[in-house]
């Protein structure tokens, strides 16, 4: 069997590559594991024989037809174009994040068997009035153009599960940070850049208010919390299937203080505030808490603090 990953080649499709193969071999899959296909424009750079890299534009019905088969057991929906480039590219967020979701969709529909399907939402699909705690089910009102085509993708994949053609995941994940690399075309890339930037040495701006509220996760703990989505057998699964994943809920300025105490003040130092108005348009929108109770009794888990996820960030690429 097989399980294909879209944006595979990316930074969070690399690492949910490597924890599947990584359950495959430690037994937790609910199935035998020959292949994972990673689906992207950017062939994988994973050095892995399990691992099939096949490249094109996901919108493309021939090359879904090629890459899902009988064999696939499972789908990950990891690409999208992000909150900024949605923001300055209507209709290419339209192609890659509604339409080429739907061909998907369609594509796993005609599988004799409904293969898993792990699609990533994001807390964009909120605005609006919203409590200081964000129940898990309160009305989607997004304020961007990222956060509405993700809105229409939760309701189509949920669609297609309650049809009974994929068994749905819909993982609404929290602002990853500190996210290691360059900076993308997400407005909260800052969350990331105010961290990875000074502990390297290198200057970085903040755009939003210090007493912006942000729900946050490490890379690790997003990864593990996408893998155990598969695990979770249907039966314990809720009929919508929009699974609020846990995070940690902190302030930009206890985002500095964790920076510093990690970094010492000399890291802190070396951001400056300067205010985007653009950038808190979009991010200022968006929920800073959640109740995730639910998901917490189905085994998904957040960082212990958003301090050790500075530190797992530390450890792996700057120490």
């Amino acid at each position: 069997m097989n399980i294909v990953v879209t944006g595979g080649a990316g930074f969070l499709g690399s690492r949910v590559i490597t924890e599947l193969l990584a359950a495959a071999d430690a037994g937790k899959l609910p199935h035998p594991l020959t292949t994972v296909i990673s689906l992207d424009l950017s062939p994988s750079t994973l050095d892995d024989p399990r691992v099939v890299s096949h490249t094109g534009d996901l919108a493309d019905p021939a090359l879904l037809e090629r890459v899902i088969d009988a064999d696939t057991a499972g789908i990950y929906h990891l690409a999208a174009v992000l909150s900024g480039g949605s923001a300055e590219d209507f209709d290419l967020a339209h192609r890659v994040n509604v339409d080429a979701t739907h061909q998907l969709l369609e594509t796993a529909r005609r599988l004799d068997s409904p293969p898993t399907f792990i699609f990533t939402s994001s807390l964009a699909v909120f605005g609006g009035d919203m409590p200081d705690v964000v129940p898990s089910n309160l009305a989607t009102q997004p304020e961007s153009t990222y956060g509405a085509f993700k809105a229409i993708g939760e309701l189509m994949v949920n669609e297609y599960s309650r049809k009974g053609w994929v068994d749905a995941r819909i993982a609404r994940l929290p602002t990853i940070s500190v996210r290691p690399g360059s900076p993308n075309s997400a407005a909260s890339s800052f969350a990331s850049g105010i961290i990875r930037e000074p502990l390297q040495g290198i200057p970085a701006v903040c755009p939003v208010p210090l007493d912006t509220r942000m729900w946050l996760s490490s890379p690790n703990t997003a990864v593990a919390n996408l893998v155990h989505a598969y695990l979770v057998p249907a039966e314990r699964l809720p009929a919508w299937r929009v699974l609020d994943i846990p995070g940690v809920s902190v302030t930009v300025g206890e985002m500095l203080q964790a920076l510093e105490a990690v970094g010492g003040a000399e890291a802190r130092a070396l951001v400056s505030e300067v205010p985007d108005q653009a950038v808190m348009d979009i991010v200022c929108s968006w929920p800073g808490a959640f109740d995730v109770d639910a998901t917490l009794a189905l085994g998904f888990a957040p960082d212990s603090s958003f301090e050790s996820a500075v530190r797992q960030f530390h450890a792996e690429f700057v120490a």
